[in-house]
C-alpha cells in the first residue's frame, strides 16, 4: 500500500513470513521449498527473469531455441522455475523482478525491512517488511591487474561466459582464458563449442594439488569424473591446459593482439625468461569468485575467512547467521559451485520452517538430515579447490608501478606502495583516502582484493580482518537516501 507521506512512486508490502534476496539457484530452491510448506514468500532479485549468473539465458527477442545447450543440468533449473511459477499463480510466492535491494534495517519488533528500487529510472521505492530474510545474494569475480589488462578485448571469464549466455556473442574469435579456479574449464568449453578458437587456458595453480586430499575426493566422486570429462573435452577440443603459468601482461594498441604468458612458482611469482607470447584477439580472466556479503554485513552478520582468500558469512548447520532471523544459501556461505548452492537454499528453507512451523516431520525430516550429509560433503570438497586455487603472494609481482589497480579512479601500483612507504599509510582505508583507490563507481568490488593485498604487503597493515564495509550494496539517489524513513 503507498505511504501516507512518501513520494508518489513509493510503497510498501504488506508482512510477509520470509523474503529471499536473490533469484539465482540457491533464492529459487529456497522459495520454492519454503512455499511448499506452506509459508508466504516474496522473492526480489535485480534481473529481470530468475537463474541468476549460473543459468543466464538468452533474451526471448534473441530467437534462441535451446537455450539449455550453455547450461549444466538446465532440467533441475527448468524444475525449479515450474515451481516458481505454480507458487506465483497462487499467490504464495511474490516474485519481484528488477528490484535492487540496496540496505535492510531491523524493526524493534523483529522484523525485517528490505529497501529496494525498481523501474527503468530506479525511481520507485518498495520496502518489503518480512518476519525471516535469507540472503541468496551469490557472488562476484575476484580480478588481479596486471599490465595491459584495461585494454579493450580484456574481460572477465565469468563476463564472458555471461555474454554467451545471455547474449549469445562472444568477446572475440580467438580467445586465451586464463586466472585460476575451475570456471576457466567451463568457461573455455563453452567458448568452443560457440564456435571460438581458445589456443590456451592458462591456470596460475596446478590440478595435481588435488590429490593431496585424497578422502575429499573419495567422498566426491562425480567431482572428479566431471573434471576428466573437461579434460577430455578440451584435448578434444585442442584447447592446451597450461597449469602454473599466469598471463602476466597484455599486448595490443587498440585492443588485445597478444598475452605474454610466464611459468609461475608455488608463490605465483613470474620465473624469469620463462615469457612466450601467444596471439589473440580476446583474454577472459578470472581468479575466482568473492561472496556478495553487503546485505550482510549490513545486517549485522558475522564473517569467517575462507581457505581461498575471501571472506564468507559464518553460518552454522541448520545456514543460520549470526544474526536471529536471518539465513542465508549459496556462495554467500562460501564459494562452492551450483549443486552446492541448490542443496543449501533447500536446507536454510527447511530450517526457517522449522523455526517459524515449529519443526518439520516425516519425510521433511528425513530430507533435511540428508541435505546436511550432503552439504557437508561438498562444502569440504569446495574449501579444498579454494585452497588449491587460492591466489599466491607472488602476483605482486607482475605488476609495474604505472599498472592500473582501480580501474574508476585509475590508480597505479605505484601510488599505493607510495602511499605506504612514504606517506605513512598505515591500513587499507588510509590507502583509499590518500590514492582514492576503491573510492569510485564499483566501490571498490573490482580492485579492492588487489588494493588490500598490495597494501599489506607494503606496510599498510596485516591481512585484512574482514571484508570490505559498504554503506550501501548498490548506487542509489540521494532522494533514495531521503526517504529511508520508510515503515517500522
Amino acid at each position: 500500500m503507498p505511504n501516507s507521506n512518501d513520494e508518489p512512486g513509493t510503497r510498501e508490502t504488506g508482512r510477509v513470513e520470509l523474503a529471499v534476496v536473490g533469484a539465482g539457484p540457491a533464492g529459487l530452491a529456497a522459495a520454492v521449498t519454503a512455499a511448499d510448506h506452506g509459508l508466504d514468500v516474496v522473492l526480489l532479485d535485480a534481473a529481470a527473469a530468475p537463474g541468476g549468473q549460473y543459468y543466464r539465458s538468452p533474451a526471448d527477442g534473441l530467437g534462441a531455441t535451446r537455450p539449455g545447450a550453455l547450461h549444466h543440468d538446465w532440467r533441475t533449473f527448468t524444475e525449479l522455475s515450474a515451481r516458481l511459477a505454480a507458487h506465483r499463480d497462487t499467490g504464495t510466492i511474490r516474485h519481484l523482478t528488477g528490484h535492487q535491494v540496496w540496505t535492510v534495517e531491523r524493526t524493534g519488533d523483529g522484523d525485517w525491512i528490505l529497501h529496494a528500487v525498481t523501474g527503468a529510472d530506479e525511481e520507485v521505492r518498495i520496502a518489503v517488511r518480512a518476519r525471516r530474510m535469507l540472503l541468496a545474494t551469490g557472488a562476484h569475480e575476484r580480478q588481479l591487474p596486471f599490465p595491459g589488462w584495461t585494454l579493450p578485448g580484456v574481460v572477465g571469464a565469468a563476463g564472458a561466459q555471461a555474454m554467451l549466455k545471455s547474449g549469445l556473442v562472444l568477446p572475440g574469435s580467438r580467445i586465451v582464458v586464463a586466472g585460476s579456479g575451475p570456471l576457466l574449464q567451463a568457461v573455455a568449453l563453452s567458448l568452443t563449442r560457440a564456435g571460438a578458437r581458445v589456443p590456451a587456458l592458462v591456470e596460475a595453480a596446478g590440478y595435481g594439488a588435488y590429490a593431496r586430499a585424497p578422502r575429499v575426493l573419495a567422498a566426491n566422486p562425480g567431482k572428479a569424473a566431471e573434471g576428466a570429462r573437461f579434460a577430455a573435452e578440451l584435448a578434444g577440443a585442442r584447447v592446451r591446459v597450461l597449469s602454473h603459468r599466469a598471463v602476466t601482461e597484455v599486448h595490443g594498441d587498440e585492443r588485445v593482439e597478444a598475452v605474454t604468458v610466464s611459468r609461475v612458482d608455488r608463490r605465483w611469482r613470474p620465473v624469469p625468461g620463462t615469457g612466450r607470447r601467444i596471439a589473440c584477439d580476446a583474454l577472459a580472466v578470472g581468479h575466482g569468485l568473492m561472496p556478495q556479503l553487503d546485505l550482510a554485513v549490513a545486517a549485522g552478520c558475522g564473517t569467517r575467512p575462507g581457505p581461498d582468500g575471501t571472506h564468507a558469512v559464518t553460518l552454522d548447520e541448520q545456514l543460520r547467521t549470526t544474526v536471529p532471523g536471518v539465513w542465508a544459501a549459496g556462495e554467500s556461505g562460501g564459494i562452492g559451485g551450483v549443486e552446492l548452492a541448490l542443496c543449501e537454499g533447500e536446507l536454510a528453507a527447511l530450517s526457517v520452517v522449522r523455526e517459524i512451523r515449529g519443526g518439520v516431520r516425516g519425510r521433511e525430516a528425513r530430507r533435511a538430515v540428508a541435505l546436511r550429509r550432503s552439504r557437508r560433503r561438498l562444502r569440504a570438497f569446495a574449501d579444498l579447490m579454494g585452497a588449491v586455487h587460492r591466489p599466491g603472494p607472488g602476483w605482486r609481482e607482475w605488476l609495474t608501478d604505472g599498472t592500473e589497480v582501480c580501474r574508476c579512479e585509475e590508480v597505479g601500483a605505484g601510488r599505493i606502495r607510495t602511499a605506504c612507504e612514504e606517506l605513512g599509510a598505515g591500513d587499507t582505508r588510509t590507502v583509499k583516502l590518500l590514492t582514492r583507490a576503491g573510492m569510485g563507481w564499483c566501490q571498490g568490488r573490482t580492485c579492492g582484493f588487489a588494493v588490500r593485498e598490495l597494501a599489506a604487503a607494503h606496510g599498510g597493515g596485516q591481512e585484512p580482518g574482514g571484508p570490505d564495509r559498504r554503506p550501501l550494496a548498490c548506487p542509489v539517489k540521494l532522494s533514495t537516501l531521503a526517504d529511508l524513513s520508510g515503515p517500522g
